[in-house]
């Protein structure tokens, strides 16, 4: 529903609910948004929901018809400097899960993850998800599972042919500012892990995940 703001509640929702509002979900929605109803969400479900009396609570109403637009997919990459507009581009984008990679060229090395965690809710909030992407746990790209998967191979650029998309993967990897070392692109080409292009540019790391999303859901 347009221009009704729209609230991840991190519980499970049910009609008839009552949950606190802090300050600032009060100050958004009544003097923000100049409203006293919101839509809540988590779990695949949204919800109608109006403020109480006195503005201390929501109070759960109606399940909406709105279906989840999210996907499947669970984007491995590697952290880079603008991992923020990365989490938020995949995070609108639908995927379920983000695993963070640690590959020979990464070097971000110390992450806010719970300012990365409020990104992605407001990220999941805006683009009209009914649910939050996880974030796992680090993994070193010696550790990953690569069965399955398919990765973001900028190799394309300079003229190796490669599928421009491939449907039905769940399993996508995009590299760091720097890309992929030759150690491990030598690890991907020996698994048979398929590469897909990004077209004949080098992109920007952020703008590259978005692509490579967008190759594997079109």
């Amino acid at each position: 529903m347009k221009n009704i703001p729209r609230l991840f509640i991190n519980q499970k929702l049910w009609t008839g609910l009552k949950t606190p509002v802090d300050k600032d979900t009060f100050h958004y929605i009544h003097h923000v948004m100049r409203r006293n109803n919101c839509l809540c969400f988590n779990n695949g479900d949204e919800y109608a929901a109006v403020l109480s009396t006195d503005g201390k609570q929501l109070i759960i109403g109606n399940k909406t018809a709105h279906t989840d637009p999210s996907n499947d997919i669970t984007l491995y990459f590697a952290p880079i400097k603008r991992l923020d507009d990365l989490l938020s581009m995949a995070t609108q984008m639908g995927v379920k899960a983000l695993q963070p990679v640690i590959t020979e060229r990464v070097t971000v090395k110390h992450i806010n993850w719970n300012r990365m965690q409020k990104i992605i809710i407001e990220s999941a909030e805006q683009s009209n998800r009914n649910s939050v992407p996880e974030i796992l746990p680090e993994k070193k790209f010696t550790d990953l599972d690569l069965s399955e998967m398919v990765f973001a191979d900028e190799r394309a650029a300079y003229g190796k042919e490669m599928p421009k998309s491939i449907h039905g993967t769940k399993k996508i990897l995009v590299g760091p500012e720097g890309g992929f070392s030759e150690s491990e692109f030598s690890v991907l080409d020996s698994a048979g892990v398929q590469g897909i292009s990004l077209g004949k540019t080098i992109l920007r790391a952020e703008l590259a995940a978005a692509i490579a999303i967008s190759r594997i859901t079109e």
